[in-house]
């Protein structure tokens, strides 16, 4: 709207006399009026350039994607093969009220089998939900429903809060006990 407006004056060709030449009242350089890409970069409205980032598109002001700190590092095979080779991981959470269980496919990210003591089924047979024969009963139930979903392998890496002993461990001995083959990685 400003580029027709100052077009608009400039057509009409309002002048201002200054000595000998004839100046437009308004000189404003077309080279500024664009598409929006800077072809010279002026001075902004407050003093400062506008430096603009190394591929000269945004100014510095904008926030940049996040660059790797080493862009030639080697990734390695087991690295970039894992998830293929082992796709489905364990995830247990245990709280002071239930405990819960799912395999996961690590490519996908969907949830293959679960078990946890808060369903309707299960919560009505337990005495308690948060006990260690409530954790061997979910490892059990999981082991049924990832055999139903042709699951017989997975991988369980603890949180780093997490301890690989008690009721956690319950749960894994379980799954192995029931004929699912669980690979433990500790840190």
């Amino acid at each position: 709207m400003l580029k027709q407006a100052i077009g608009r004056t400039c057509r009409t060709s309002a002048h201002a006399f200054e000595g000998n030449r004839v100046l437009p009242w308004i000189y404003v350089p077309s080279c500024f009026f664009h598409n929006g890409q800077a072809h010279m970069a002026p001075r902004s409205f407050f003093g400062v350039e506008d430096f603009l980032d190394d591929d000269n598109s945004r100014p510095y002001t904008y926030q940049k994607g996040k660059k790797s700190k080493n862009p030639n590092k080697h990734i390695s095979f087991k690295q970039r093969t894992i998830a293929y080779m082992e796709p489905f991981t364990l995830d247990v959470f245990i709280s002071k009220r239930f405990v819960s269980a799912s395999l996961t496919h690590r490519v996908t990210s969907k949830q293959v089998a679960v078990a946890g003591t808060n369903s309707k089924d299960i919560k009505a047979v337990l005495r308690s939900r948060s006990d260690i024969p409530a954790c061997i009963s979910i490892g059990k139930i999981l082991s049924e429903r990832a055999r139903e979903a042709d699951v017989y392998t997975a991988s369980y890496t603890p949180r780093e809060r997490d301890k690989f002993e008690g009721k956690i461990r319950a749960v894994v001995q379980s799954l192995i006990d029931n004929g699912i083959d669980i690979k433990v990685y500790l840190d």
